[in-house]
């Protein structure tokens, strides 16, 4: 499978390089030491590489959603799972570390030749691959992020639900607060230990307040490198906008020149019809006229093609 990729984008690099020969030229600009091929092999293996580590991160959050099902629906705690979905965890953070530094490589490496004013179909394609995955690492992370929080609401409720058990009703307010108090003491307050029942009780309420702070930590752990991320997504995302603007744009002017054209074979029509009727001279200065306005929208959709590529 990755071979099949790494195949498709060499495929996209080829022909965005076979777009013609302005496009030629601006992607050999990019490259003057003549590395561009073998540069861009390379970055093909590190785009798989990431894309590889963003799908395992993905797979391992569903295995943590089905670590979290199997820990609340249990009547008792099981340590097996517990220590499965903390090793998850700490898979998922160290891999997302790594993520993330390589995407930040590869963003600095995009802006240091942005400010070098280098311009090339390669630096176009790292740019793009470089956004999929940014986008791709904070979807997933997301989900992460959504999977982890809505688990700690469903902790809470279960705190909650043994605490009426044993007689105690808390409001949500009451029971954040408790958990802020980092003390699992709160909860088992007035808990008379004298039935088994009252016993797995007050151990499911220390579990699942265990997982709370678990789940706290890792969340703040992670916080930073998701708003990183997430800032570097919206910036893109301007960036975007800009483009369809540009888009837009160009759509409009090529209109514009498609009407130039046809006013211009309107010219070399009649040109053509008037050839036997008028002075040789002038029929050779209508011609010149309406080929001159040809090779202005060609001018002008060579430049088009050239801005919507950069």
């Amino acid at each position: 499978m990755a071979k099949d990729r790494l195949a498709a984008l060499k495929a996209a690099q080829s022909d965005d390089e076979e777009g013609g020969a302005d496009d030629v030229a601006v992607n050999l600009e990019g490259r003057q030491d003549g590395s561009g091929a073998g540069f861009m092999d390379k970055f093909f293996e590190e785009v798989e590489g990431i894309r590889g580590m963003i799908d395992k991160i993905q797979a391992n959050v569903e295995e943590v959603k089905k670590k979290h099902s199997a820990i609340l629906s249990a009547p008792q705690t099981d340590e097996k799972v517990k220590q499965e979905l903390e090793d998850l965890m700490v898979d998922i953070k160290k891999t997302a570390n790594r993520v993330r530094a390589k995407l930040k490589e590869i963003e600095q490496n995009i802006e240091a030749e942005e400010q070098s004013n280098k311009s090339s179909a390669d630096l176009r394609i790292r740019k793009t691959q470089h956004s999929t995955l940014s986008r791709k690492f904070v979807e997933v992370m997301t989900e992460y992020n959504r999977t982890q929080t809505d688990y700690r609401e469903r902790c809470k409720g279960r705190i909650q639900r043994q605490l009426e058990i044993t007689g105690r009703t808390t409001t949500n307010d009451e029971l954040e607060e408790m958990l802020e108090q980092g003390n699992p003491a709160v909860f088992t307050q007035g808990i008379i230990m004298e039935t088994q029942q009252a016993r797995q009780t007050l151990a499911d309420i220390e579990a699942r307040h265990a997982d709370i702070i678990k789940l706290e930590n890792s969340i703040r752990e992670l916080h930073d490198m998701f708003m990183d991320m997430a800032m570097l997504v919206e910036n893109q995302g301007e960036l975007i906008d800009r483009i369809e603007y540009h888009v837009s744009f160009t759509v409009e002017k090529v209109a514009e020149g498609k009407k130039e054209l046809d006013v211009a074979e309107d010219y070399h029509k009649g040109a053509q019809k008037v050839k036997e009727n008028h002075d040789p001279d002038m029929l050779d200065n209508s011609h010149c006229y309406s080929w001159r306005i040809c090779d202005e929208f060609s001018s002008q959709a060579s430049l088009i093609h050239l801005r919507e590529n950069k």
